[in-house]
This record gives C-alpha cells, structure tokens and sequence, in this order.
C-alpha cells in the first residue's frame, strides 16, 4: 500500500506508524509576563476530508481555532514540518467526520506543549540569524528531461500531466542555472532554534536537525520554504522506488547529503559529521 492521507485498507491502518517525528512543538514571544504569539509545528500533511472543490485549513485549521478561541491574546500560528512522506492516512477513513478526531489530537498536543512552555529571557545581541545555501540538482531521467515534459504536454490532454510538466519546467528554468542556490534560514535563539526548509522535505530531515543540534537544544523545522523541488526524499526512498516519486518530485537522486550539509550550517555545526 501506499502513504496516503486517508485509507479503509486495514492493512494500513494497523501498521507501524513507520518513520515519524511524533513532537508538536511550540515556540511563544512573550513581552515580560505577556505572550504575544504562539507557533506550533507538527510534521504529517495537513489533509483529511479533501477533494471537495473548497479551500479550507482542515484539521490543523481547527485546532489552531480552538486555541485561539482559548487565548484570544496569544495570536496562533500553525506550520507544517517536514511533511512529505508523513500523513494522517494510518488514522484516517477519509470521512467528513474523522476530520473532527484528527483536529481534537493535534489541539490535544498544542494544549499540552503550551502548559509545558519554559521562558527563557533573551539577552541582547543573543540571537543569531544564519542562511545556508542549498544547490539542488534538477531531475532529467524517467522523463523528466525537458524535452520530456515538453513532449507529455503536446501529447496529453489531462489537466494532471499538464500541470505536472508545467512545474518539471519550471524548476528547470531555476535549476539549470548552476548557480542557483535555494535559501536555508534558520533564526538561533539559543536553547531553540527555528529553521525553514524547503520543498516537501521528507521527515527524516527534521530528526536529523534535532539529532545535529545536540542534547539540550530543540529545533522547530518548518518544511515547504521554497516548494518549486517538489518532493525532496532521503536516499533509501529512492533505492525503495517510493510511490510518492512518481510525480511531484522534480529534484535528481543523491542530493542527501547535500540537505544534511545545509542543515548542519544553517544551525551553526559546519564541521560535524553526517
């Protein structure tokens, strides 16, 4: 079977969870004994009940309503970890109604790390910003050449290989420059690090990040910066020929080891091993 963010295959819904980051994490800004803003991160794809036509934030968007129905002073922010091969599919039937389970365990998690919350003053100059740059290769085998893409278009007539030898074109256009680098952000609080990766980055990239920035300190990983790479797998997905890299992934094999390298200087540990 595959990963899916919703499935009736029993088989799937009584597996192993499999690879997961099972943290919501939450990072608030206080002003002395008043908090101002809450972010919460939670790695798993923010759909459930879909395919209706509507534009909603499902059950992430319900959760982060209720808690901010709880604490209107404290502006609620909700982000997507590294998502890209995470989803809700192992507990969700795909109903309108599971929608409602689905957003009562994430709003559980929320609630729980923001009663968990420790304040830490910031000092001054002790925040630090720090920017890797990322190069991506783009992919040009199994038809993602540009001749290829430019080919399924002439040929097809479904709107779906349309738009997906759409965005194959335009990661090229960017991607083939080989100076083009994408952004790695990351703002160092000290013992909390907030750092922004793109694409739909698989969630072994967010484990790594924690496991790189050492015992005493937690990083928020934010996936989906700069989308245009579509998928960005670690390397056994490749070897595992994972079904998600069938489409939506216009980024070359072999580029783990550069993320991990960007990962690494981005939370200010050049030099650590991979």
């Amino acid at each position: 079977y595959n990963r899916g963010s919703a499935t009736t295959n029993l088989s799937a819904q009584r597996a192993p969870e499999g690879d997961i980051d099972p943290w919501l994490r939450t990072l608030s800004f206080w002003n002395g004994d008043q908090a101002l803003c809450a972010l919460s991160v939670y790695a798993t794809h923010p759909m459930s009940f879909y395919r209706t036509g509507k534009t909603d934030a499902d059950f992430p968007g319900m959760a982060r309503s209720k808690r901010q129905a709880e604490d209107p002073a404290v502006f609620q922010i909700y982000a997507s970890g590294c998502s890209g091969n995470v989803t809700a599919g192992k507990y969700n039937d795909g109903s309108r109604e599971n929608r409602q389970p689905l957003a009562d365990r994430l709003y559980q998690a929320m609630s729980d790390a923001w009663a968990n919350t420790e304040r830490t003053a910031l000092v001054e100059n002790g925040i630090a910003f720090r920017l890797a740059k990322l190069r991506l290769e783009p992919r040009v085998t199994d038809g993602y050449a540009i001749a290829d893409l430019k080919k399924t278009i002439a040929e097809k007539t479904d709107a779906r290989s349309h738009c997906m030898s759409a965005l194959g074109l335009s990661w090229h256009a960017h991607a083939d420059d080989p100076d083009h680098r994408i952004d790695v952000p990351a703002i160092d609080f000290g013992d909390v690090v907030l750092l922004l990766l793109p694409g739909e980055m698989y969630v072994e990239y967010q484990i790594y990040a924690n496991e790189v920035a050492g015992a005493g300190r937690t990083v928020l990983t934010m996936g989906y910066g700069e989308s245009g790479p579509g998928y960005i797998p670690i390397e056994r997905a490749w070897q595992e020929k994972d079904a998600n890299l069938s489409d939506w992934c216009w980024v070359a094999p072999d580029m783990e080891s550069r993320v991990k390298a960007a990962i690494r200087e981005a939370l200010g540990k050049v030099g650590t091993a991979e």
